[in-house]
Parts: C-alpha cells; structure tokens; sequence
C-alpha cells in the first residue's frame, strides 16, 4: 500500500473512525478550554495535539521507553517532563487541565495514575481522558491492560477526586465489528500469511472476491446501522471528561 493510499485511508472517517473521531472529540475538548490554560498532555508520545491547544500553555510528558516506530509519528515529540505516569515531579495542583489520551492501558497502576493526574489538577481542574474499552496488544511490552468500561470511571474517577464524570462511547457495536472486517482484509491479504503454493492458490481468488465486501459493503453497511445500536454493549472505547473537586 503507498504511503498516499495509507495517508488517504488514515483520514477517512469511514476506514479509520476511532482514531478521527477521537481527534475530532479532543479538538472540541480543546476549544472549551480558555486562553492561557495550563495544560500538561500526559503520555504524549510524538505530541500529536500540540496544535489544537496553540492558545494555552502546553506542557508535555511521557516516560519514553517506545520505539520511533511504535508511535503515532514515528518519534517523541518535544517532552517536558520525563518521568512515571503516577509521579509527575510538579506541586500538587500546578495545571488547569490534563489531557490522558490512549495512556491509561500502559501503565501497570492506573488507579495510582489517575490519583496522580487529581493531585498535579488545581481544584475545579478539568480532566480529558480517552482509552479503549477493547484493543489488541500494542506498543507492547508496555501494554497491560485491554481497556476500561463506565463504570470503572465512575468509581475510580470518583474515588481520586474528581467529580462531574462524562463517559461517551466512541460509537457503538456494529462500527467495532466493520473495524474488525477491515482489519480481516488487511491480515490475510494475499501472500501476507505464510500460507503453501497450494492454499494461496485457494486463498487468492476468494479474498478477491471477500474484499470488496468486507472492506467497503461491511464497513458502510456498519456505519448506517450504528445509530439503531441503543445498547450499546461494545465499542472500541470511551471519551471522558471530569472536573477536579
């Protein structure tokens, strides 16, 4: 796949609806927040919300242990702080907002972590908080944990300090299952498994025939239907919000 391709799939909110409709979600938390907030963005890896906070005073903070190719733009971005997630060396209440995006599941203590973002959040402080409610293991080792549901934030959140907690999925369970048929698609393309002559031979004319289905029908089919999914149940994780007491 060429990297124009790859560039034009990674945009598309039909393809790759969880990453562009979390930024989308980060840029309205962003806008909310007055001119001058102090912000330190936690676990900010190559620093790729740096922009949409321009008119706030943004620090950045990561502990850096991952391979250049193990993040969003190849490398960290410039770093303020790097340091453990649950011991941010700041006095307590140094920020107006934090913002914890897709962070949570690499740390092995995330309680203690979210006790930490309380204490280093002035009072009145808001929270802007993303991570999956179910992933595969990626930028592993430092990967712990499969994702977080409602109710974990409510009790934990609520238990550090914060209160005023919003938990919105980041759509609902038919949109999951279309960014699972793309990732089918993309995993037994031909000659990527190492298949023998005899079963690429089987394997090639039907994923021709699958691909069309799985990597447009599906997906397309998933976003109309998503709206009538009032349960639910599933999704590849939630925004939050909350406000420190």
């Amino acid at each position: 796949m060429n990297s124009r391709l790859r560039r034009l799939l990674a945009g598309s909110e039909l393809f790759s609806f969880n990453v562009v409709r979390r930024d989308r979600w980060i840029a309205r938390q962003a806008e909310q927040l007055s001119a001058g907030t102090k912000v330190l963005d936690v676990g900010a890896g190559s620093c790729p919300y740096r922009a949409l906070f321009s008119h706030c005073e943004y620090l950045t903070q990561d502990l850096a242990p991952l391979r250049g190719d193990q993040l969003r733009h190849g490398g960290y971005g410039q770093l303020d702080y790097v340091s453990d997630l649950a011991a941010i060396p700041v006095p307590d209440g140094s920020f107006g907002a934090v913002l914890c995006t897709e962070v949570l599941e690499h740390h092995p203590e995330p309680i203690k972590v979210v006790h930490e973002l309380a204490r280093i959040l002035a009072p009145g402080g808001t929270l802007i908080l993303t991570a999956p409610l179910g992933s595969g293991i990626h930028q592993e080792p430092y990967h712990y944990y499969g994702g977080y549901t409602p109710w974990w934030y409510q009790r934990f959140l609520g238990e550090a300090g914060f209160d005023k907690v919003t938990v919105e999925p980041n759509e609902g369970s038919l949109r999951c299952f279309a960014q699972e048929s793309l990732r089918f698609i993309q995993t037994t393309r031909p000659f990527k498994l190492p298949l023998p002559w005899l079963g690429q031979c089987v394997w090639i004319p039907m994923w021709l025939g699958l691909a069309p289905i799985l990597g447009g029908m599906i997906p397309w089919a998933c976003k109309y239907l998503d709206r009538f999914d009032f349960e639910r149940r599933f999704t590849v994780g939630y925004h939050v919000t909350a406000r420190r007491r």
